[in-house]
């Protein structure tokens, strides 16, 4: 009994065992190295459309198996990663503006770039939540309500960089990062506008 035990086992064992060998070498053919690579060269190819490719495919690379080849895809992830900058500098710009030592006209102008930029982050927040609702029938509809949004975070942010002194050790700071945003947004409105093009 206790050999005919070992046997089941040993079967059982190596059936998990082909299954898991079919899954991985499944895996592997699908985001093998030369499935990477072609979705990266579409990025890269995507990318060159738009005012700022080396930052446009530095920032979208990492997120080539997800990516893959889809235009839609290529958009959304490119506003969730201009979305994400946007919300990491705020958070920054919050806590830069209650240090001491800044001059009041440095705070006024820190506070009032928070604002622009909480707008852009709106803004960005709902051309996301758009891009995940977007249908054969409403197409044309959304991607305009889309591009408007975007439009209005790449203005946001090009109001918010002009208040800062460009000869401060905090203007420069602020404005490098804010201008980082903003040719992030303007990519990301390059690749939706590319988008919508296809259905044009």
């Amino acid at each position: 009994m206790e050999g005919s035990s070992s046997n089941h086992m040993l079967k059982y064992f190596l059936i998990l065992l082909a299954i898991f060998s079919y899954l991985n070498s499944s895996s592997a053919s699908r985001h093998g190295p030369s499935k990477i690579a072609a979705d990266r060269r579409f990025i890269k190819t995507s990318c060159s459309s738009t005012t700022y490719p080396t930052l446009c495919f530095n920032s979208l690379a990492s997120h080539a198996t997800l990516i893959q080849t889809s235009p839609k895809l290529l958009a959304h992830a490119s506003l969730n990663v201009t979305l994400a900058m946007a919300k990491s500098t705020s958070a920054v710009m919050l806590k830069m503006s209650k240090s001491p030592g800044m001059k009041p006209r440095e705070v006024g102008a820190m506070q009032d770039c928070l604002e622009e930029l909480s707008d852009s982050v709106d803004e960005l927040r709902k051309s996301i939540g758009e891009m995940g609702l977007i249908k054969a029938s409403n197409f044309e509809l959304t991607m305009s309500d889309i591009q408007t949004w975007v439009s209005a975070a790449l203005t946001d942010e090009t109001t918010c960089s002009d208040g800062f002194e460009k000869n401060t050790v905090n203007g420069k700071v602020v404005r490098a990062q804010i201008v980082k945003i903003a040719h992030m947004t303007s990519n990301a409105l390059a690749l939706i506008n590319s988008y919508a093009s296809l259905r044009g």
